[in-house]
């Protein structure tokens, strides 16, 4: 277990995740990880970031949308918000979804916060879907499913 996840001072895990513009991969893994939580009474506070400021405001895309509530999860109340120096201290582990944003979240990181900052799945990341067509999206809530059950079975453990 990491150390973030040890020393986390709240009643409830603060988990950040974060891809490109916060409209397709972190809303969905937040709102997966959220869900999957629940159903296993872990108590998370789970919120998902952008590294830029493309869609602040915007809801996550419609496709990621639609195939999120095919299997249970509801994104339609997120909206895309751009990472901040202040999450480095507000949440316990922030994680990446490819290798791009963890290099990003490493350079604005303060290293007093170094520990947080991961790659979600560690080696592999989850593919962008933006550009692509409905199996992108179904791979990536596969690979954010998956994940998420062994991001709850290291905090459990």
């Amino acid at each position: 277990m990491t150390r973030a996840l040890v020393e986390a001072p709240r009643s409830s895990l603060q988990v950040l995740f974060v891809c490109t513009g916060n409209i397709c991969r972190s809303p969905t893994a937040e709102a997966v990880l959220r869900e999957l939580g629940r159903k296993e009474g872990v108590p998370l506070h789970v919120e998902s970031r952008g590294t830029h400021d493309y869609h602040v405001g915007e809801p996550p895309d419609e496709r990621a949308q639609h195939h999120a509530r095919r299997r249970g999860y509801d994104l339609s109340a997120l909206r895309a918000r751009k990472l901040t120096g202040r999450d480095f201290k507000q949440f316990d582990l922030i994680l990446a979804m490819d290798q791009g944003h963890l290099g990003v979240l490493r350079r604005m990181c303060p290293a007093e916060h170094a520990s947080k900052v991961r790659l979600f799945m560690p080696g592999r990341d989850v593919p962008d879907p933006y550009y692509g067509g409905p199996e992108g999206f179904e791979q990536v809530l596969d690979l954010v499913e998956a994940g998420c059950r062994e991001l709850l079975a290291e905090i459990k453990s």
